[in-house]
């Protein structure tokens, strides 16, 4: 099950979804359809005569009947608790098997400016996302992840001169930046609930902070980078290789 394509497992979902709502219905709660229509005439008059105050009363009707006639129905369970397991096993693929990209760039024409797609890292809600574990060409990073682990191993690419930047704004999960040792570094991170790890600063509990640490020589540093991140629960860690 666990190699099934998400988007078949999605459309399964919403099949079985169907089926049991027309079971529901028809045989187990027939005043279901019932409370819908009449939820529906509500809405529909009352935004007809939305500029009356009964036609506002009528909408509120309407849409607080609807919705606690939808979420006390068994087929929104069965949905809810189905995407529960979907997601969940999304995210197990996910730490099992995260998604390696190495881009590949045309070279560019004369006069021809070149388009670049960040390849190895995108925007996603839920996954582990981590660079190949083989030399692959370096693109500032600027993405945004919902729940999932992040990780970037420097020593595999050849950072530009001048400064490179790593902007990661994360909702749940870890951040782990490898740097060399000959990299320096300039780190903002801003933490609701979690732990950081930068070089040798440490600290295991951190609320509702904003951490800002550089590299004494970063200012005139000819490669250096740097690591703005954001997390509502997660750590951060940044360490040499």
């Amino acid at each position: 099950m666990l190699n099934m394509k998400k988007t078949d497992l999605l459309s399964y979902i919403l099949i079985i979804g169907f089926f049991i709502f027309i079971l529901e219905i028809s045989f187990f709660d027939t005043g279901l359809i019932f409370s819908l229509l009449i939820s529906g005439i509500c809405l529909y008059f009352g935004r007809k005569k939305w500029s009356w105050f009964l036609g506002k009363v009528l909408f509120a009707i309407g849409a607080l009947t609807i919705f606690f006639t939808i979420i006390g129905s068994f087929t929104f369970r069965f949905l809810l608790l189905a995407s529960i397991i979907y997601f969940f096993i999304l995210f197990t693929q996910s730490k099992q098997n995260p998604t390696y990209f190495r881009p590949e760039i045309a070279p560019a024409k004369v006069g021809q400016v070149v388009k670049r797609e960040q390849k190895w890292f995108q925007n996603k809600f839920l996954g582990r996302q981590k660079t190949p574990e083989h030399s692959y060409t370096w693109d500032d990073v600027n993405i945004q992840t919902g729940i999932g682990d992040t990780i970037i191993d420097l020593s595999y690419t050849v950072l530009p001169k001048g400064e490179a930047i790593i902007s990661i704004r994360n909702v749940v999960g870890n951040i782990q930046i490898l740097v060399p040792y000959e990299v320096d570094i300039s780190v903002k991170h801003s933490v609701m609930v979690g732990s950081t790890i930068i070089l040798e600063e440490e600290e295991s509990k951190t609320w509702n902070q904003t951490i800002h640490y550089q590299t004494s020589g970063y200012e005139d540093s000819t490669q250096k980078i740097k690591i703005i991140t954001s997390c509502l629960v997660g750590s951060l860690e940044v360490k040499r290789v």
